[in-house]
Formats: structure tokens, C-alpha cells, sequence
């Protein structure tokens, strides 16, 4: 029931992801094309008006209308305050404008270029002058009409930016949050177990004195699982504080790792450690590092059920160290290679899915490395790649 409710979790939260981006999608789609619709109808009204003022413009100018009362087309022709227009003759000359750049306008080659620039956007506006002869009248939009084209961009812009801050900010909010939560989880426990390890410490030592000596191999053992006990409340301890570094050779560090866990991890695992033929130094705390590949082997004996090869193996090239661990186990699809380094994911029925988390945060936040799934095929092998950059000495 956890593998299901781990990988149900996680899907959920893929498919919502998706969802709330097919939905901006949509929101962003009917917005522009809403905006379209209206800013066409507004297109047609102003073509509308612009046909009034090129009628008003002719009788104005015609001599025939100079006796007639024309105050009402002198209105119709003030009216027009937003619409750009360019009154041009039979031969393309121009004959008068509105709404130009005042300075700009008295300029022949600024006016031959916006009537060019209305050409291509709106096909000009006929007026008969005399039989076979027409002035034409070209136009452009008004800037109410420009800034509403260009509206629902602007406002998609906004609010994706503003989308995008939220995001980074709430996750930045609930990671803070979770990692309070960690540290102080990590410290209690730390705190809970220190009371029953000095107390197991206590009790060897007095079985060595009553008994003279403890059977050395049974005695060897003890004392190793209280050491071990001492070293996980001290990496327990010191989650959420500045891990000290120390440089030591990582092919030593790897090895010591492997040899506390070979003992313990029954018979039907086979170990195999090819270390680098010289000497690699890094920048390495040493109790963490060791849970790293705790962790490692744990994930991959369960993986090999139990029964399998587990190979660790130390390369170098180009002051990068590569340790690679590799299990014959059952693999995984690669959309699973970044979700598994994420705290609470498991496919096991048992276990919180935090030891591959935990591996990742003592690598790439303490020691500046990188750790990542390299490859996995199904039913064949899977390699775990942890990236530690060398220190020269």
C-alpha cells in the first residue's frame, strides 16, 4: 500500500502540473483571441469613421458645396482625433493628413513612407473627385486600438512572471520549511538515542570486567555496532550545521565504507571494490560520506532482492573522481531517475524514502558534487554515478 500511495503521490502531482498548464494554456489562448475579436471589431468602426471623414474631407473641398452650410462636416472632421490618416490625389501626391507627427509630418519623405506603412495594412479609401478621377485616402490604427492588439500580451507577460516568482517563492518557503522540520527530526533523534548508547557502552565494559574477556570475535563485533551506533547519532547531530571537510584519499574512504557493511548484509551478496591505482584526495566528511554509500548499497541489495552482485568502482579523468555503483537488480524506467532522489519516494512496502534524498543533500549541498542514476536497464544492471571534484596537492 505505501509503493502504491509513494507512486500515486507523485504521479498526481505530474498530471496536476499538467493540468494547470493546459489550463494557462487555454486561458492564454481565449485571452489573445477574445482580444482579436474586438480589436477586428474596432478596426471596422474605425474604417467606418474613417470613410465619414474622407466623405466630410471631399465636400469640404468640393466648390460646389461652398454655399452650402458645411459647419457640420468641419465637425465630422475634427472629430477624428485618434485615427492616422493621409489624403493623397490621382497621382499619389500627398494632399493633406491628421493625426501624424506634427514635427515628423512635414517631412514628403516621412508622409511617402507611412503611406507605404498604410498601404500594407489597410486597403485605402476611394473618393470621387470627377468622372474617372479618385483621391484615395489611406489609414492606420489608432493607438487605442495598437495598445489593445498588444494588451493581452503584455498582461500574459505580467502575470507568467508573476506566476514564475510565486512558484520559486513558495517552493523556496516550503523547502526552508521542510528543512526545519528534518533538522529538528534529525536532532531529537540524535538526542533520544545518545542516553541509550552510552548506556550500551557501559554495559560492554562491565562484561569485560566480570567475565575477565568477552569471546574476541563477539567482543570485536559489539564494540563496533556501539561505534557504529555513535557515528549515525553524530551524523544525526550534526543535520542542518556546516559539515567539517578533511582531505583524505577517497579510494580509502570507499573501501573502510565497504568493510563495516559486508559482514552485515547476509550471504547471497557478492561485493566487488575496484579502486583507482593511485591515490585521490578530496575535500570529504567522512561519517557522511559513509552514509552515502549506506545508502547505495541498501537501494541496491533491495533491488537484487536480496541475492546479486554489487560493484563499487572509482575512475578519474580531468580532476573529477567518478564512483560508481552498480547492482544487478531489477533497474527502472528512466522517468524515475530524478524522482527518486526526491524525500518520501519508495518503491519498497516499507522504509519513509528518504535514504537516496539524504544521499543527494550530503553530496550536492555538503560537498559540491553530484550524484545521479547513470543508467539502468531492466532486469539487467543500474549504475549510481557520485561526481567529487579532486583536490590537488
Amino acid at each position: 500500500m505505501q509503493k502504491v500511495a509513494a507512486l500515486n503521490s507523485y504521479e498526481l502531482k505530474k498530471y496536476f502540473k499538467i493540468i494547470l498548464l493546459l489550463l494557462a494554456i487555454t486561458i492564454g489562448v481565449a485571452t489573445v483571441l477574445l482580444s482579436r475579436k474586438l480589436a477586428s471589431a474596432i478596426a471596422i468602426e474605425e474604417q467606418k469613421k474613417v470613410k465619414i471623414w474622407a466623405r466630410a474631407e471631399q465636400i469640404i473641398t468640393d466648390p460646389e458645396e461652398l454655399e452650402t452650410d458645411i459647419t457640420f462636416h468641419l465637425d465630422v472632421v475634427k472629430s477624428n482625433s485618434t485615427i492616422p490618416a493621409i489624403l493623397v490625389d490621382e497621382n499619389e501626391n500627398v494632399k493633406d493628413h491628421i493625426n501624424l507627427d506634427s514635427v515628423k509630418s512635414k517631412n514628403t519623405d516621412y508622409l511617402l513612407k507611412k503611406v507605404e506603412e498604410f498601404k500594407a495594412n489597410n486597403e485605402p479609401i476611394l473618393i470621387a473627385i470627377d468622372k474617372g478621377v479618385f483621391h484615395k485616402v489611406y489609414y492606420g490604427e489608432s493607438s487605442v486600438l495598437t495598445q489593445l492588439r498588444y494588451y493581452p500580451y503584455v498582461v500574459l507577460g505580467v502575470v507568467g512572471l508573476f506566476i514564475i516568482v510565486s512558484y520559486f517563492a513558495f517552493n523556496f518557503s516550503r523547502r526552508a520549511e521542510q528543512n526545519q522540520v528534518w533538522v529538528g527530526l534529525a536532532k531529537e533523534t540524535a538526542h533520544q538515542l545518545g542516553t541509550p548508547i552510552t548506556s550500551l557502552m557501559g554495559w560492554v565494559e562491565y562484561l569485560e570486567m566480570e567475565l575477565g574477556k568477552l569471546p574476541s570475535e563477539a567482543g570485536d563485533e559489539m564494540r563496533k555496532d556501539v561505534k557504529r551506533l555513535n557515528i549515525i547519532t553524530e551524523r544525526f547531530s550534526k543535520i542542518g550545521s556546516e559539515p567539517v571537510l578533511q582531505m583524505v584519499d577517497i579510494n580509502r574512504a570507499l573501501e573502510n565504507s565497504m568493510d563495516y557493511m559486508k559482514g552485515r548484509m547476509g550471504q547471497g551478496v557478492e561485493f566487488a571494490l575496484n579502486l583507482y591505482p593511485r591515490i585521490l584526495y578530496v575535500e570529504l566528511n567522512v561519517n557522511l560520506f559513509d552514509w552515502v554509500v549506506e545508502n547505495l548499497i541498501k537501494n541496491g541489495i533491495d533491488a537484487m532482492e536480496g541475492r546479486g552482485k554489487l560493484s563499487f568502482t572509482v575512475s578519474y579523468k580531468n580532476h573529477q573522481i567518478f564512483i560508481d555503483a552498480t547492482d544487478d537488480g531489477k533497474g527502472m524506467p528512466r522517468n524515475r531517475f530524478k524522482t527518486i532522489f526526491k524525500p518520501g519516494f519508495t518503491t519498497k512496502k516499507r522504509g519513509w524514502g528518504l535514504g537516496l534524498s539524504l544521499a543527494r543533500r550530503i553530496i550536492v549541498d555538503y560537498h559540491k558534487g553530484q550524484i545521479f542514476v547513470k543508467e539502468s536497464l531492466p532486469s539487467v544492471r543500474t549504475t549510481f554515478r557520485i561526481v567529487l571534484n579532486e583536490v590537488r596537492v
